[in-house]
C-alpha cells in the first residue's frame, strides 16, 4: 500500500461542515507510515481549514486516492496548523511525491491527519 501511496496521484479530502453535511474537495497529499500522518497543504481560509478547526479537536476526515479499482481511504483526526518547522515538513514530503513545490499563498497551512483507519481495495 505504501507504493500506492506514494504515487503522484490526487485523492479526495471529506471534512464535516457546521451542520454536518460533507464538503468533498480534490487535493495532494503525502503519508508518511512511519508516523501514521498524513499532511494536506492548503490556505489558512480555505472551507477545508475552516471545517476542521471549527470542529476543534473532535474533528475527523477522510483521504481517499483512487486508481481504477484500487483505492486506499485514510481516516483520522485533523488539526490545523501554520507552525513553520510542520509547514517546512509538510512542503518537503510534497516536494518530494509531487516533484513540484505546492502552490505557496500567503496564508499558508497544513491539515495533519492521525490516520487511526485504513481501508483498501485490490492494493
Amino acid at each position: 500500500m505504501q507504493g500506492f501511496l506514494t504515487r503522484p496521484h490526487t485523492a479526495t479530502l471529506t471534512t464535516l461542515r457546521a451542520d454536518g453535511t460533507p464538503h468533498v474537495t480534490p487535493v495532494r497529499f503525502t503519508f508518511d507510515a512511519a508516523t501514521g500522518l498524513a499532511r494536506v497543504t492548503t490556505r489558512a481560509g480555505a472551507r477545508k481549514a475552516h471545517n476542521v478547526a471549527a470542529a476543534g479537536p473532535v474533528a475527523r476526515v477522510a483521504l481517499c486516492q483512487v486508481d481504477g479499482v484500487r483505492w486506499a481511504t485514510l481516516e483520522g483526526r485533523a488539526i490545523v496548523t501554520d507552525d513553520p518547522l510542520r509547514l517546512a515538513e509538510a512542503v518537503r514530503s510534497y516536494t518530494t511525491r509531487y516533484r513540484v513545490a505546492p502552490p505557496a499563498p500567503p496564508d499558508l497551512a497544513v491539515i495533519e491527519i492521525a490516520v487511526d483507519r485504513v481501508l483498501s481495495l485490490n492494493l
